[in-house]
């Protein structure tokens, strides 16, 4: 494989909705270019970038993956992102990994909710956009109302490239509307020629918009176009591209993949139109923490930076590197600069899917991958060690479901710890955590589909079977009244007897105080060394509940008065004693169940402000305020937690995939009555939260929450 510098690469990022036909557009690009034998399938599982059994048995795209083709001497590094939200920072890996995005849209469906967020993506990393309009073969389908949907979401920026010749089952080809000519697919060959008549009319005011637009962002060639009334190919393309690559223009493209019908064209502009990494830049920081700027070029140090990382069963550990400056080789060794440890290579290549094209050497701008590297993780830098510059990590968003996990067979904790880990190191918007307040191990993602297939995984790659039950709330006892109690306790077993008598008084304390124990013991009816033995009593039992088996917090205990004997009374006495004074205490001091109570915020479109809201409110939820964000609306509110465990598939629905939500915790509040009866009625049946999950058709069955501010509370609950 020949070594390629800067200007003779392309990187692109091929984006979308799901369904709209990313994967098997890929597919047949590399057969288009001789890249592979025969175009790759979905349904038969021979889509070169979907290789993983769980893509291949759910025919979706769940990871990104790489693929390469050369056309015309320029080698075009293709990053397949899926296109469903939950697998959305996989996409946003694949934008920041490349240096423009191919929008794919589906002909009949045109803009959906994932075009947005890829769009959005685009914007956010400054990444040129050409689309293609796809599956122009199907029934219902149009290019033009996919056109006018397009400039009316994303700006007269939008401009056709291409017209198609026929639609539906009698599309046949696409017009070139900067050559002016007719490219036609017949019989499996493909046949240039003038435009057919019936078209001519419209090709010719679609090459007009196309070149008026061009000539207005350049005043030579407006003065060009002024003086001529229009622009040759030969000014067009330059303007073109340079505007393309200023976020000026979005050029749009047709093709139909199943049948490879305008895709040697998708590869034509890829070339022509797309910009090379060459000059291209990314911030960083230096060994001292200053701002350092990082430019793509091959004689500066080596910097490169690892956006995808997978577990290979053959391979080991894969790591898909992005070459930011200079070179690396194949054995060489590099410094890990987010880590500060060394890592040595054991060969590089280029992935084709998941076969691999070995390589002596990688330059700036190439994507590359490299095996078997020790501690390296995504989001690394790897330099040269004299050079350690670090680049920022992509943020991973927080989970928005989490689940409760054990495993089926008794024994395998530890094989699900590793098991899991390694999926992580693929997947870091998955999180595993043990839960110290209810002694849970959670697992937590973006859905449920998200979760379920990293429990497959599980099973497909390790052997690991788990169980997944809905997390508990953490809910808490406190007590709203004052109390007297007595606790004795004497056993008389013949020998030393067990003998401890005590008085305590109990008191509310403010929400957050947890729990205190007041020594109010004068003249010594109980001993010193006695007194820590009744606040353990207390302590143990407190932590069990009254009500429902939750800890018991936020009062106070005053120990006043009580007897003791000089023989038969023990530390374990007074635990006894203190514990049955707290019970006593207890049935008089009211007790009653507080619940987590979370901030969430809410971002949507202003259409569906009024619906959530009152979502809201049927949660009992009390929303704080609304601010305006461009098109969008964040609600702020304060709901349980308990309300929101099914928030996150509701609020698809309601949105239609288009709203986000945040939560993290805020305080603790009484559970109103009704709900506290079903609740200890729960507890005392034994069913609390230990419901088997069931599927659901909208993605989400019990939800996520936020992350606590204590330490050591929901340590996994939040959600985006």
């Amino acid at each position: 494989m020949k070594i390629l510098s800067a200007p003779e690469l392309r990187n692109v990022a091929v984006l979308g909705h799901n369904t709209v036909g990313k994967t098997t557009l890929i597919a047949g690009l590399l057969h288009a270019a001789g890249a592979t034998t025969r175009p790759g399938k979905i349904e038969e599982g021979t889509c070169p970038t979907d290789f993983d059994g769980e893509e291949i048995e759910r025919r979706i795209s769940i990871n990104l993956a790489c693929a390469h083709v050369m056309h015309r001497d320029v080698r075009i590094n293709f990053i397949d992102a899926p296109g469903y939200g939950i697998f959305s920072p996989e996409a946003r890996a694949a934008v920041s990994a490349a240096d423009s995005v191919l929008l794919v849209l589906d002909a009949v469906s045109g803009v959906e909710v994932q075009t947005e967020k890829a769009w959005k993506f685009a914007s956010e990393f400054n990444r040129p956009v050409l689309f293609v309009i796809n599956r122009m073969d199907r029934e219902r389908a149009s290019f033009d109302r996919a056109l006018e949907a397009m400039k009316n979401r994303f700006g007269r920026g939008v401009v056709a490239l291409q017209i198609p010749v026929g639609e539906e089952r009698a599309f046949r080809g696409t017009i070139d509307l900067v050559r002016m000519e007719a490219h036609s697919h017949d019989s499996g060959k493909r046949v240039d020629g003038p435009i057919p008549e019936d078209l001519a009319e419209q090709a010719r005011a679609q090459h007009e918009q196309l070149v008026e637009l061009v000539a207005e962002g350049e005043d030579g060639l407006m003065e060009k176009f002024f003086a001529q009334g229009t622009l040759d190919p030969a000014d067009l393309m330059p303007g073109l591209k340079s505007e393309v690559a200023d976020r000026k223009i979005f050029p749009v493209l047709c093709a139909s993949s199943a049948h490879e019908i305008g895709l040697v064209r998708i590869l034509d502009a890829c070339v022509a139109i797309l910009p090379s990494p060459e000059g291209a830049a990314v911030e960083g920081t230096d060994k001292d923490g200053k701002p350092a700027k990082i430019f793509t070029n091959e004689t500066d140090p080596a910097v490169a930076q690892v956006f995808k990382t997978v577990s290979d069963p053959f391979a080991g550990r894969i790591s898909y590197l992005r070459v930011r400056s200079g070179k690396f080789q194949s054995d060489g060794t590099y410094w890990n600069s987010t880590r500060g440890i060394p890592e040595r290579f054991s060969g590089l290549f280029l992935p084709q899917g998941k076969e691999h094209v070995n390589v002596p050497e990688a330059r700036a701008g190439d994507l590359v991958a490299v095996a078997k590297l020790k501690e390296t993780t995504t989001g690394d830098t790897l330099t040269a060690k004299d050079h350690p510059v670090v680049l920022p990590k992509l943020v991973v968003p927080e989970a928005s479901i989490a689940y409760a996990i054990e495993p089926r067979a008794k024994g395998d904790e530890d094989k699900i710890s590793t098991a899991l880990h390694k999926l992580i190191e693929e997947d870091p918007s998955l999180h595993f955590q043990r839960d110290d307040e209810t002694k849970e191990f959670h697992l937590s993602g973006a859905s449920q589909l998200h979760v379920e297939i990293a429990v497959a995984r599980l099973k497909r790659r390790y052997g690991v079977e788990v169980i997944l039950h809905p997390p508990k709330v953490p809910y808490r006892e406190t007590i709203k009244g004052k109390a007297e109690a007595h606790g004795r306790h004497k056993k008389q077993s013949g020998g030393h007897g067990q003998f401890a008598d005590c008085r305590i008084r109990v008191e509310p304390l403010p929400r957050g105080a947890d729990f205190e124990f007041v020594d109010d013991i004068y003249g010594g009816s109980i001993p010193r060394n006695f007194i820590p033995a009744v606040e353990k009593g207390i302590q143990e039992v407190r932590r069990k509940g009254f009500l429902a088996g939750f800890p018991m917090v936020d009062f106070r205990v005053i120990l006043y008065d009580g007897q003791y004997h000089d023989v038969d009374s023990s530390e374990l006495a007074f635990k006894i004693a203190g514990s049955l004074a707290y019970k006593e205490a207890m049935e008089k001091a009211r007790p009653t169940l507080l619940e987590p109570v979370m901030n969430v915020e809410v971002s949507t479109p202003n259409e569906y402000v009024g619906d959530l809201m009152g979502d809201l409110s049927s949660r009992r939820g009390h929303v704080q305020g609304m601010d305006a964000e461009s098109e969008d609306t964040v609600i702020k509110a304060q709901v349980p937690m308990a309300e929101m465990l099914t928030y996150g598939a509701q609020l698809r629905s309601i949105t239609q995939g288009r709203g986000t939500f945040h939560m993290e915790f805020s305080h603790y509040s009484e559970v109103p009555h009704a709900a506290q009866e079903k609740i200890i009625a729960q507890s005392k049946a034994g069913k609390a939260a230990r419901l088997p999950i069931r599927p659901v058709a909208t993605g989400g069955f019990p939800g996520a929450g936020g992350r606590g501010r204590r330490a050591g509370l929901f340590p996994l609950w939040s959600c985006g």
